[in-house]
This record gives structure tokens, C-alpha cells and sequence, in this order.
């Protein structure tokens, strides 16, 4: 009954639908062509082409959103505490298997609206993370159960077997076990008597030496939920009908291709038989005989090309806009692009991303939670929640060439910052002036100074030395070019 109104829930419709455009299932594959016969009658038209075209912007906006917040080399569960950090880099940041689960979850609640991820004990005795399919996951109330217990039920097909038939496994959870279930096709659900422990707590130990098995429970329903927005819609939502629109264009488009290809012959005076010997003659022959007063004309159809071409350019643009996706028609040639044009055509990607990591973070919050009192369970430890934080950082498409232009100006502005602080070597005293160059040069002067030399008169020629060796001087290089950018990166090296 639970897994039944649940299906039949609007929430679980359009998650459907939103896992089906993610697939390439759109609408217009079921598009058919009809006309009214000389009786009045509504028939499908099986003659004329019927070209179905799909075009997955859907897919492409999901994968960017996906690919966008996780593009960052940096930890993202962080901690001022070197010691639970090593913890949570080991288990979360350098976890390839969490972070391959983590982007399961992310595509699925963008996709589908709303995205779940479940945990387990592996055999290390560490939580491990699963994402699970959000359409077979129903959340079941307390107040609706028998046991007055919240429950999560989780089903999913395992396979179909010869005879065509869905083996549908199906899982009750509730804070202490699981209880599993089989059910064929929408036939009766049945225990599932391939679990040799049915109901099966949540965790199954053994101890070293000891031949029982112990067993325990998580005290809580080990399943995380994440949500695209507050009505756990789908990014679909806004861009569903703009995305079937221009599926209908491009495919019309084809379709006239198809039907208006060939030229229609108007002939007058035919002195054949019939018309199809009419028909073979342009076929073959390629010539056609007519009388004295007859004649032979072609007509072509204009396909109003140009049209839909601007109607589908502008449901591209729409697409884009309202779906919050990155464009990347619209930045042309690359390479002449600005990193300020860039980071504008990121912008709305960038917007949409932060609302969905507001949410991520509350997401992982719950389970490192989970991960923190394992942690303390096993090092006898007292880390809270409180000692963690979550940033998320991105990497975004950039202007090589200009990013070296602004390489070599930032390196000029330090030579001439350096070159002007030794014009004045001789006023200030040469403390300020090292103090003042490792500012520039990015250097720590703590680390440096006491391999300075004591006498002030060597020090200063010394450091006069090296810094020749470095930086072109006043006299060397005003100069641009090679010799500038050679300078430019060796102060900032």
C-alpha cells in the first residue's frame, strides 16, 4: 500500500519524468501525425515522415551542475584540528568511492528533485555510503505504522528472469534491523528466503577468538536525504516545455526536408497510358513524351528555413538561461574571450550551484555527524560537529594568454617596487628595506633572517648582490619583451 500511493504521489510522477529527459526519453518520441480522412475521420498518418529527434540539454545542464561543484581540488570537509582532519580527508577528501557515490547523489537530486544516500559497515568496521535510487525510496511516518516507528522502504528491480518477469527486491527499515522482501512483477510480496538472517540488524560483528555473532543497531534509520529545493522539483521544471519545443522544430524541420525534397512535375498534354508509366519515365528515362499543345513544368517548395532556424537558436538561448546552465556556443572562439566574459557566462551556473550547496552542506552535515560519533567510539575521543566546516571551491575555464599578460604585469609592478626600495637603500635602514622586499616577493622574513649576515656593511652588499642576480635593475630593463617577462618570473620566483 505504502509503495503503491507513493507511486501514484505527483512528486514521484515528476521525478519520473525528470529521470526520463536525463535518459533522452522525451516526450517527442511518442510524437505522431494525424489527419482527417474524406470521411471526416481522424487517422494517423503513416506516409508522411515522422522524424523524432531528442536533444538532451536536460542531461548536459545536470552534468554541469555535478561536474561544477565537485571541479575543485580542494578538501571540502574541513577542520582546525590537524588530527580529525587527517580523519575526515581519509573517509570524505581522498575517499574515491564516497566522492563517486557523492556525485550520484548530486546528479539524482537535480534530476529528479530529490536524491538519497544510505550507510553500512564495511568490513573495516568504518561507515560506508551508498547512494540509493530516489524513485524506490518511500518514507514511511510513525504515526502510520503498526509499530509506531518511523520506516524507510527501499525497493529496487534485481534482475528479469528468463521469462520476462521483474524480480523486484524490496527493504523495510527501521531504526534497529531490516527486513527483506521479494516480490515478481506486481504478484504478492514474500520474505525474501535467500537471507539466511531475516530480520537483519544493522550491524553483524565477530570478535577475535569468539565464534558467536553479535549484533547491534545504528539507534537511528541510516538513510540521508537531499533535497533540490523546498517542493523537490527537478531543475526540469522551468525548462520542460522549452526543451520539447525546440525537439518539435528541429524535428518539423527535418520532416520538411524529408517530405519537400523532391520537385512536383505538372504535365499537360500526356499521351501515355497511364500515370505510372508516367512516374517510371521521370525515374529512369528522365524524359517524358507530351503532345503538340503539351508541356512539362517543376515546382519546388521553399522550406521556411530561416525561420525555425531563429525560433530554435532562441529556445537554445531560453534553454540556457532559465535552465542556469553554461552556454558554451555563446563564448564563440575562446581564445579572444575575455576572463571577464567567462566568468560571466559562468555566473548563472555559479548562482545555481550556490543555492544547491546551501543544501549539500546541511546533506553532509547529518552524515558526518554519523562519521564523528564513530570516530569518538573508536580513538576514545571528543570531536563535535561544531569542530567542522564545509567550502566548496571550483574551477572555471580561463584566457591562457591573458592570464600570462597579467603574469608578466604583476611581475613588473614588483620589479619596479623592488627597484624603487633600493634607490632608497641608503635613507632607510636595511632591516625595513629585507622586510619590505620579502613583503613584495611573498617571502616569509622570520624564516630568513637569521641566515643574514650580523655586519651592516656586508649585509648590505650582500643583499645588493642578490637582489642584482634577481631583478633587473633600473639601468638594465625598463625593457619589455623577453627581457621583462625572464624578470617578471624570476621575482616571482
Amino acid at each position: 500500500m505504502f509503495i503503491d500511493e507513493d507511486s501514484a504521489s505527483m512528486k514521484k510522477k515528476f521525478a519520473r519524468t525528470g529521470e526520463r529527459y536525463f535518459d533522452g526519453d522525451h516526450d517527442i518520441l511518442q510524437y505522431r501525425v494525424f489527419y482527417y480522412n474524406a470521411d471526416g475521420e481522424l487517422t494517423e498518418d503513416k506516409t508522411r515522415s515522422n522524424v523524432k529527434i531528442p536533444h538532451p540539454f536536460f542531461k548536459e545542464l545536470t552534468e554541469q551542475g555535478t561536474q561544477y561543484t565537485l571541479s575543485g581540488t580542494e578538501p571540502f570537509v574541513l577542520s582546525d584540528i590537524p588530527e580529525l582532519q587527517k580523519e575526515l580527508d581519509d573517509r570524505f577528501n581522498n575517499n574515491d568511492d564516497f566522492i563517486d557515490e557523492l556525485s550520484e547523489v548530486i546528479t539524482d537530486c537535480q534530476s529528479k528533485g530529490f536524491a538519497y544516500m544510505y550507510a553500512l559497515k564495511d568490513s573495516t568496521d568504518r561507515m560506508k555510503f551508498v547512494c540509493a535510487d530516489s524513485i524506490g525510496v518511500v518514507e514511511v511516518e510513525a504515526r502510520f505504522a503498526d509499530d509506531g516507528k518511523d520506516h524507510v522502504i527501499y525497493w529496487y528491480v534485481d534482475r528479469i528472469d528468463k521469462e520476462g518477469h521483474r524480480i523486484k527486491k524490496i527493504m523495510d527499515w527501521d531504526d534497529e534491523q531490516v527486513y527483506y522482501y521479494v516480490q515478481t512483477d506486481e504478484g504478492e510480496i514474500e520474505r525474501d528466503i535467500t537471507e539466511k538472517i531475516n530480520p537483519r540488524p544493522h550491524i553483524l560483528y565477530q570478535l577475535d577468538g569468539d565464534d558467536h555473532t553479535y549484533y547491534d543497531g545504528f539507534g537511528f534509520i541510516p538513510f540521508f536525504r537531499l533535497d533540490n529545493n523546498k517542493k523537490q522539483f527537478s531543475n526540469l521544471r522551468a525548462i520542460k516545455a522549452l526543451i520539447d519545443d525546440y525537439d518539435l522544430m528541429a524535428s518539423s524541420l527535418s520532416n520538411n526536408l524529408i517530405d519537400f525534397d523532391t520537385p512536383i512535375h505538372v504535365v499537360k498534354g500526356f499521351e501515355g497510358d497511364n500515370l505510372d508509366e508516367l512516374q517510371q519515365n521521370l525515374k529512369t528515362k528522365k524524359i517524358v513524351g507530351v503532345g503538340d499543345e503539351g508541356g512539362l513544368e517543376v515546382h519546388t517548395v521553399d522550406i521556411p528555413y530561416e525561420a525555425r532556424q531563429a525560433k530554435l537558436e532562441l529556445d537554445e538561448k531560453n534553454i540556457y538561461r532559465f535552465g542556469m546552465g553554461l552556454n558554451l556556443s555563446g563564448l564563440k572562439d575562446t581564445s579572444a574571450t575575455t576572463n571577464i566574459a567567462i566568468k560571466a557566462a559562468y555566473s548563472l551556473l555559479d548562482l545555481r550551484c550556490k543555492h544547491l550547496e546551501r543544501n549539500i552542506k546541511r546533506f553532509l552535515r547529518k552524515i558526518v555527524k554519523v562519521v564523528i560519533d564513530e570516530i569518538n567510539e573508536q580513538n576514545e575521543t571528543g570531536y563535535q560537529i561544531e569542530d567542522v566546516r564545509f567550502e566548496f571551491t571550483h574551477e572555471v575555464m580561463s584566457n591562457e594568454q591573458e592570464n600570462k599578460q597579467n603574469d608578466l604585469t604583476d611581475a613588473q609592478r614588483k620589479q619596479t617596487e623592488i627597484n624603487t626600495l633600493l634607490n632608497i637603500a641608503n635613507v632607510l635602514d636595511q632591516e625595513t628595506i629585507v622586510q619590505a622586499i620579502c613583503e613584495i616577493l611573498d617571502i616569509d622574513y622570520e624564516d630568513i633572517k637569521d641566515k643574514l649576515p650580523d655586519d651592516e656593511a656586508v649585509k648590505t652588499g650582500q643583499v645588493q648582490q642578490q637582489l642584482d642576480d634577481v631583478v633587473v635593475t633600473d639601468g638594465e630593463g625598463g625593457g619589455e619583451g623577453e627581457q621583462g617577462a625572464e624578470a617578471g618570473s624570476a621575482s616571482t620566483a
